[in-house]
């Protein structure tokens, strides 16, 4: 599935969404801890995409810091995005163990590393890169706020938000701890 369009769309999405948030806390009067636990669940399916794509506050950190520039402005949305709120807390934690997550096609990826000069996260901090196996990932940071920005930007298409395997993983790590204990307990019968 290509998600580039929508991806391109993510200002507009923002703003219905953070307009529609207002007008159901401004004049519905729904409490904010129903905000926060919509946010808060959608952290565990998604991770931290109420930040980018929901939010009218970080809708306004957008405009006052010019959006995605580098410098001192990536510096205070990286920041923003870190501390910002209780939801970005909630879904920066489950950045890592989120149901869906960006993920890299090995096969095809050229390491071109436009990826990470795209990403906020990676062109601030040297421990992180979307392509570079000795670094941690920057889409499991806690500061990742899912733009996906880094997906639009990949010429190959080598990155895309997906059903991560992390519970196959797990699974597949308890395989082996089964077998070795079945394998010890062959060698101490013996």
């Amino acid at each position: 599935m290509n998600i580039k369009p929508l991806i391109s769309k993510r200002r507009t999405i923002q703003i219905l969404f953070g307009f529609s948030l207002y007008l159901l806390i401004s004049y519905f009067h729904v409490s904010l801890l129903y905000v926060l636990i919509g946010g808060s669940l959608l952290g565990v399916i998604l991770g931290k995409v109420f930040c980018r794509w929901m939010c009218p506050m970080g809708f306004i950190m957008e405009l006052m810091m010019g959006g995605n520039k580098k410098g001192a402005e990536a510096s205070q949305m990286y920041q923003y995005h870190k501390l910002g709120c209780p939801i970005a807390w909630v879904g920066g934690f489950f950045n890592r163990f989120s149901l869906f997550g960006i993920s890299r096609n090995k096969q095809t990826c050229t390491s071109c590393g436009i990826c990470d000069k795209t990403c906020y996260i990676s062109s601030l901090n040297e421990n992180y890169s979307l392509y570079k196996e000795d670094k941690e990932t920057s889409g499991s940071a806690f500061s990742c706020s899912r733009c996906l920005e880094c997906v639009s930007s990949c010429p190959n298409g080598s990155l895309s938000i997906k059903a991560l395997p992390w519970r196959k993983e797990k699974a597949s790590v308890e395989l082996v701890a089964e077998e070795v204990q079945e394998t010890e307990q062959e060698v101490l019968a013996d």
